[in-house]
């Protein structure tokens, strides 16, 4: 049965007071639920069938206060792009092989325009489907458009029967968003970690102006359709630790700081998974807009929270490992150590440094235990009071304006005295192709 202390717990937390109790953010990704129910991993990624029957005994056993099932890859749109991106493999997980969609000497026709050169050039090689003759292609992508669409569906509505059966946090409609920043874009598709660490060295300036130059394409990415100050957009920070502080400092953070920034002023906040241990980067991050939601994979949960708590709100730093390898009791003890460190004061949503991919990495007696203990013992004495002061509205606005490119919506011919009538017809379909294309990288 829906309930409202949830709900206002997290409500809570965003708005900078402090709740009744720690919320707790677990969530239980697709693949961990479709193993859970004893379903076929790669058969059941294809079809969903079976994923709402399992998902709902496992929500029926755990405590749970953010609906499973995260945002999986759709392997069906994938297949019919021929893409290299996120390729199945025999164990029926969908893994990210290391992609190069751009050559060094690409970077000054990438900066003059990152839209059209990802659409005309990183397309051909990401997606094999792409690059074939201009039949081929329309036909390819219209079939990936609708299976998209159509998986998006499904797995939305077993999302909705969820929350509304269970006691879920649910944010407002179309207020949920992911992107990465700059940097690791580059990484990620375009130069992939090999070329990326060349280039800091054969092409250092080219790297920071191809990080500016993608900003208004990443902020239109991570921009949902309605964003609220109870959404988020999620952004995992990958290749940040690999750097020298000098490299961080020179190309990774003014572009990721400035996307926060622009993200925030929209009215999206931005929930950051910093990868790997941030330690030598706290005084960074204390630079970003008061609110900004951040789970830590590594590193002492004393000194984040010494650093960033009475500024952000924090999550992370329990190690999921320790479900595995030690007993219950050790387990419930180590989040009774966490929470003694990282809940006063408020700022703080329980969670795990990172998700459990899959059954084999928890003993889910543990998992229960753990959350079971948080729900019981972390009510707050001074709840209602400010946990940070009340956020002032700059009246400067940091604004991006959409990606360039020649492709957006491409004018057609219509009926003279039916424009207005018309227009707004013909641009909903159009944003919603282009939608698609941003998110397929």
């Amino acid at each position: 049965m829906k309930t409202d202390a949830i709900q206002k717990n997290f409500t809570d937390v965003y708005d900078g007071v402090i709740p009744k109790r720690v919320p707790i953010g677990a969530v239980l990704p697709l693949e961990f639920c479709i193993q859970y129910g004893g379903l076929d991993l790669g058969k059941t990624q294809w079809t969903l069938d079976g994923v709402y029957e399992a998902t709902d005994r496992l929500c029926g056993e755990l405590p749970l206060e953010s609906a499973p099932l995260g945002t999986p890859r759709y392997p069906a749109y994938l297949t019919l792009l021929g893409a290299k991106t996120y390729v199945m493999g025999d164990s029926g997980f969908m893994q990210h092989p290391e992609v190069m969609g751009m050559e060094p000497e690409d970077y000054d026709d990438f900066i003059k325009s990152p839209r059209d050169f990802i659409i005309e050039t990183v397309f051909p090689k990401l997606f094999t489907n792409w690059e074939k003759d201009s039949v081929s292609r329309a036909l390819s992508f219209a079939g990936a458009l609708l299976a998209h669409n159509d998986y998006q569906n499904k797995h939305a509505a077993i999302v909705k029967k969820l929350r509304e059966k269970y006691t879920f946090y649910t944010p407002p409609i179309g207020s949920l968003g992911g992107v990465t920043a700059p940097f690791d874009y580059l990484a990620d598709f375009l130069r992939g970690f090999t070329g990326i660490t060349k280039d800091i060295k054969r092409c250092p300036e080219k790297i920071a102006e191809a990080c500016d130059a993608v900003l208004p394409f990443l902020f239109e990415k991570g921009l949902p359709a309605n964003p609220h100050k109870y959404g988020q957009t999620f952004m995992p920070l990958h290749m940040a630790t690999y750097l020298r502080n000098k490299e961080f400092d020179k190309f990774y953070w003014p572009s990721f700081h400035r996307l926060v920034e622009t993200l925030h002023d929209a009215g999206q906040p931005c929930y950051i998974f910093c990868e790997a241990d941030w330690t030598r980067y706290l005084d960074y991050l204390l630079e970003l807009p008061e609110g900004t939601r951040f789970c830590f994979e590594y590193g002492d949960p004393q000194t984040v929270k010494d650093k960033l708590g009475k500024k952000h709100i924090l999550s992370g730093l329990y190690p999921v490992t320790y479900l595995k390898t030690a007993t219950k009791q050790e387990c419930v003890d180590k989040a009774k150590e966490l929470i003694d460190i990282m809940a006063p004061g408020g700022n703080y949503i329980f969670n795990f440094d990172k998700n459990p991919f899959v059954m084999s990495d928890v003993n889910l007696d543990n998992y229960k235990a753990v959350l079971e203990y948080v729900a019981q013992n972390s009510n707050y004495a001074n709840a209602g009071e400010r946990s940070r002061p009340a956020e002032t509205h700059s009246e400067t606005k940091r604004v991006l304006a959409l990606a360039e490119t020649k492709y957006r919506n491409i004018g057609c011919s219509v009926p003279e005295g039916l424009e207005n009538v018309i227009a707004p017809i013909l641009t909903k379909y159009q944003d919603n192709i282009w939608a698609f294309m941003t998110k397929l990288l």
